[in-house]
């Protein structure tokens, strides 16, 4: 039996950590394996029972969240950030720290589920709505700059990317593009590989910075 994959809800609201907590120990794949209710404790439980998985929220007293990413995630677990639409800013700087994606606050019960799986196996999670009001605002301070990697993906990898950019998931780009689920895997690990680029997260954010795709392009 596979073991079930151990989860960090790290949250400064009470209510909030009980709520996952319930919803996520109903789930026989998944547990709670700690609670942190500021970024400090975060680290320190991560160290602790070395999770999969940690939800973190950004705004969090003694340690906020994008300094405790970069220590958990150093640690090995797949930080994804629990965030509202007020975030634009400390999101980027989240993900920049190691965190492998976003998921709001109000999202359904399913779709959170669903996002601490993704996360547990590997892949990056890119919830569209934060996506691409996230990017766009990237985009719209910061001037695309020449990237070798980019101009080096080849046509059904750029193609892939574009993909990628959206959101979509390999199943979803395979049925888009007419090509097999197990050949995007492999378009995605080519074009991590070329990038230079732990996961789809920061392969988009290298898309946006090139210009290779441009806000409301992908949307």
């Amino acid at each position: 039996m596979t073991a079930p994959i151990r989860v960090l809800v790290a949250d400064d609201e009470a209510i909030v950590r009980s709520g996952l907590r319930l919803l996520i120990d109903a789930e026989s794949d998944m547990v709670v394996t700690a609670e942190a209710a500021d970024g400090a404790a975060a680290v320190h439980e991560a160290r602790a029972c070395l999770p999969d998985v940690a939800l973190m929220d950004i705004r969090m007293p003694v340690l906020d969240g994008i300094e405790a990413t970069g220590s958990v995630s150093a640690l090995g677990a797949r930080v994804v950030i629990l965030t509202t639409f007020d975030d634009d800013d400390n999101l980027f700087a989240a993900i920049r720290a190691g965190a492998v994606g976003f998921m709001l606050k109000t999202s359904a019960p399913a779709d959170l589920l669903h996002g601490i799986r993704v996360a547990a196996r590997g892949d990056a999670l890119l919830e569209p709505a934060v996506t691409r009001r996230l990017l766009e605002r990237f985009a719209s301070v910061h001037r695309p700059a020449a990237d070798a990697a980019i101009a080096s993906l080849s046509t059904r990898e750029s193609d892939v990317l574009q993909q990628v950019a959206r959101g979509l998931s390999n199943a979803e780009i395979g049925q888009t593009l007419f090509i097999a689920e197990g050949t995007v895997k492999t378009h995605v690990a080519n074009i991590l590989m070329k990038l230079g680029v732990r996961d789809r997260v920061h392969a988009v954010i290298r898309a946006y910075e090139s210009g290779f795709v441009e806000p409301g392009e992908c949307w």
